[in-house]
């Protein structure tokens, strides 16, 4: 937020205003200052996004920041409640705000060719070239130039002054000069020759006009502003594709019947239908039938995921298989979708510190450049130019210094940088952030759900001499299916994916030892070594060594026996997800020292880390402890990254200097995070670092060019060396080219 001089008490209150009329970088600092000013308020206004976010005390009301901002010279009003109906709306909005700067454009362009042409080449100029020049320039400088001499007079009544200042008085000034030529001076006689020059000619001036100066400028500038709305649009389209990805129309079931209800209808506790192919209307948990659901729109994973009865689902997801039956749990804007969406737009309204230095810089920059041009003016008459090469140059030092290209450097990079990152599935809270991820060297792992996959799987089968490995897992897998154990259910999901399981009689189930029953006629016992023994089973040493070993690697064992005797020992562990090596490499890659975290046992995660190439291990940790780890290591001058999954990791997330939030976590452990990764997936860790770094450097280059061209192009004005309408050329290329390099983010590839 923009700092302010005053202390701020606790602000409750938070809102969001639209602005309009700001035309550039020092019109959203000036608001910014009128609203900052007020008692009890901490704004912060963004020129790319046009909205303010207000924190505000309870004695201050939105009428009143409206009036503040209305009083500044613009106008504010409140955004329309989301709703999923008007989701779509936003999209349509660019076009018609775009359709008046085109307009202009292109009237500008049709008109200003001929003028500049005919100011360029001498052999072109026929016998009343320069009142034919006029005719033309007239308009392309009065309606064309209108938004800037409207937006000037505003910020004049005011007492403020603004680029639009800048441009306002350059224009006027060069087709003001020309008018004076040709109706009171020289320029107006037949068969006036004029020859163009990319610098600045001395001489009275009675003689000279600078239609092409004005018309030119006039043009360039909106070609500049015409391209840098289309570029706001393009770096904001992530933001309306998620606000676009959720279904219109729900299919509810309500007294038997099926009813298609808008979505805005859906509450929470119904049940709505699900057909193939369509869009599921919101979060909920599947009823009835089975299916593949498509979520790659929202997470980027490209293979469906399987979902039956029990599984939850995410609203925006594309149902690829059967009919589902599913009750909402999560509706409107807070569904998943919904909170991505206001996750993206509020780190797109939110400022970067060297942001909030671009925006300073620009808030002073007018009047010292209006100061500047009034010097180069003295300057020139002092040394005996003329007035004419006195004027031109005054009026170069205004087109030229406009700094709208500081002004975007930072919003465009960080509307593309988080719009990318949000297709990618990766949501960047706010852009204070990125310049986290430059400083981060120590990486914390918190180890269920982040490196593993935070349920249990079987992993190994051992049998007992002579025993047949498919008939251990066979008969202790169908077993276990009757519980609802963790470890039971990795045993029987293990079993059923090698063929179907027999029917199990006499069921019965012995708290924290195990299960017992009568499968294919045989008394199956499946559990801890105790209960084996305790029904009389004689159990090998070499399984009990096998169970020993096993427990020794991380892994969790049970024996399965019959007929008084024990087969074999199957083990369960939480398995370590396929990508998490390959992340842990990439986290190196980046300079970072990966350190895995856990709250569990030494020997599962050295085991754990083992596997993934992680050297130091900090285990049996609290989560109060995890956060004294955090601070331990602050201590010792280390810059600390959190990721993880839990509402034991929240806490340690909030206090490391970068927290990550796997996205198939809890809804604690997001809040308390900076960036979240929606997949779930680690290696989105890599890539979440790697693009918030890009953002940052983008941001750090956009900025560079910015200054290094506005104070590599003042003194050249100033000395005469450049023509306005070369200046104006310019001016405009600097925003343009800021854009297209903020742009280049739209090509950031993830790691394979």
């Amino acid at each position: 937020m923009t700092s302010t001089s005053k202390s701020l008490p606790v602000a409750p209150n938070l809102i969001e205003l639209t602005i309009g009329g700001m035309t550039c970088a020092s019109c959203a600092a000036r608001i910014e200052k009128k609203l900052n000013r007020m008692e009890g308020v901490e704004a912060t206004v963004n020129y790319a996004t046009e909205k303010a976010t207000v924190r505000y005390a309870d004695e201050v009301t939105p009428d009143d920041l409206i009036a503040t901002v209305e009083k500044t010279g613009y106008a504010a009003h409140l955004p329309p409640p989301p709703t999923p109906a008007s989701a779509v709306e936003p999209a349509a909005e660019p076009v018609n705000e775009l359709r008046g700067p085109r307009t202009r454009l292109w009237t500008s362009v049709a008109l200003t060719v001929p003028v500049v042409l005919l100011a360029m080449v001498p052999a072109w100029q026929f016998t009343y070239w320069q009142w034919l020049s006029l005719t033309l320039a007239a308009p392309v400088v009065v309606y064309c130039g209108l938004p800037f001499h409207r937006a000037a007079l505003v910020n004049l009544r005011h007492g403020a002054a603004t680029m639009d200042t800048l441009v306002s008085l350059g224009t006027l000034a060069a087709f003001g000069w020309s008018v004076w030529a040709l109706f009171l001076g020289d320029a107006g006689t037949p068969g006036m020759i004029h020859p163009f020059s990319f610098d600045i000619s001395r001489g009275g001036g009675a003689g000279n006009i600078y239609l092409e100066a004005a018309a030119g400028v006039t043009t360039f500038i909106l070609a500049g502003r015409y391209f840098e709305a289309r570029a706001k649009r393009t770096a904001g389209a992530a933001l309306r594709a998620l606000l676009e990805l959720g279904a219109k129309d729900v299919v509810v079931l309500r007294g038997g019947r099926e009813i298609r209800l808008p979505v805005d209808q859906l509450a929470v506790g119904d049940r709505f239908v699900v057909r193939p192919g369509e869009k599921i209307a919101a979060d909920g948990v599947v009823d009835e039938g089975t299916s593949a659901v498509d979520a790659s729109m929202l997470t980027g994973e490209s293979v469906p995921v399987e979902v039956g009865p029990g599984d939850a689902v995410v609203g925006g997801c594309v149902n690829a298989g059967g009919r589902l039956v599913l009750t909402a749990t999560r509706v409107g804007a807070d569904t998943q979708l919904a909170q991505m969406a206001r996750l993206v737009e509020q780190a797109q309204t939110g400022k970067a510190a060297v942001q909030r230095l671009a925006d300073r810089i620009s808030g002073v920059f007018v009047p010292i450049v209006i100061a500047l041009a009034a010097g180069t003016l003295g300057w020139w008459l002092g040394t005996g130019a003329g007035a004419a090469a006195a004027f031109t140059a005054a009026v170069a030092v205004l087109i030229i210094a406009c700094p709208c290209a500081l002004g975007l450097a930072t919003p465009t990079a960080l509307l593309v940088g988080t719009g990318r990152g949000a297709q990618l599935g990766i949501l960047i809270k706010g852009p204070e952030v990125l310049e986290s991820t430059r400083q981060v060297d120590t990486v914390l792992l918190d180890k269920t759900g982040t490196v593993t996959t935070g349920r249990m799987s079987l992993v190994d089968v051992l049998p007992a001499a002579g025993v047949d490995r498919a008939e251990l897992l066979r008969l202790a897998g169908a077993l276990e299916a009757g519980s609802e154990h963790p470890i039971a259910r990795a045993v029987a999901a293990g079993a059923a994916e090698a063929g179907a399981l027999p029917p199990v009689t006499n069921f019965a189930n012995t708290e924290g030892l195990g299960v017992t029953g009568t499968v294919d006629g045989r008394e199956v016992v499946v559990g801890r070594l105790r209960l084996l023994r305790e029904r009389g089973f004689d159990v090998p040493e070499e399984l009990v060594r096998a169970a020993t070993d096993a427990q020794a690697a991380g892994r969790t064992a049970v024996l399965a026996g019959w007929d008084g005797r024990a087969r074999g020992v199957l083990a369960v562990a939480d398995v370590v997800k396929p990508s998490s090596r390959a992340a842990v490499d990439g986290l190196r890659g980046l300079g970072l020292t990966p350190v895995l975290l856990t709250g569990d046992n030494a020997t599962v995660a050295k085991a754990v880390a083992a596997e993934v190439g992680i050297d130091e291990v900090i285990a049996e940790v609290l989560p109060v402890g995890k956060v004294d780890v955090v601070k331990r290591l602050q201590a010792e001058g280390k810059t600390v990254a959190m990721v993880g999954d839990g509402v034991n990791d929240a806490a340690a997330l909030a206090q490391a200097d970068l927290g990550l939030a796997m996205g198939t976590g809890t809804d604690v452990a997001i809040e308390a995070s900076d960036l979240t990764l929606v997949r779930g997936d680690l290696t989105t860790a890599v890539d979440a670092i790697r693009l918030s770094r890009r953002t940052l450097a983008t941001i750090k280059g956009n900025l560079f060019w910015a200054f290094a061209y506005n104070v590599a192009a003042l003194p050249l004005a100033a000395a005469g060396l450049l023509n306005p309408m070369i200046a104006g050329a310019a001016m405009a290329f600097s925003s343009v080219f800021v854009v297209a390099n903020s742009l280049r983010l739209r090509r950031f590839r993830p790691v394979v």
